[in-house]
């Protein structure tokens, strides 16, 4: 799994490559978690996540949880159609506000 955390307006962008499972989504939470501040705005661009088990729900929904708790915004960014159906079935993708790319993440935290 690979991180990288940069800062596009004030946005802070989260971009993960690899497989978020039992034995990654921790070292994500770990380097993800830290953004949810007061106010903040998070992407976590997960164009290049090929996979997500339920370890990787649970780290969203924490996320998800820390986030809003602190009134922060969280957008995902390029959900792969069988991550998309596995959110979907289990809800979780009612909690999360999505977008198809970056640019249009960004736009939409941004503008409002």
């Amino acid at each position: 799994m690979e991180i990288s955390i940069t800062t596009i307006k004030d946005v802070k962008v989260a971009v993960l490559v690899g497989d978020i499972d039992a034995n990654t989504a921790s070292s994500v939470t770990k380097e993800v978690l830290p953004l949810a501040e007061p106010g903040s705005k998070i992407i976590l661009d997960m164009t290049k996540v090929p996979y997500m088990s339920s370890a990787g729900l649970r780290m969203l929904l924490s996320l998800y949880r820390q986030t809003t708790a602190k009134e922060g915004k969280l957008l995902l960014v390029g959900l792969t159609e069988e991550i998309i159906d596995t959110m979907t079935i289990t809800g979780f993708l009612d909690f999360f506000t999505t977008s198809e790319t970056l640019e249009k993440g960004i736009e939409a935290l941004t503008s409002k």
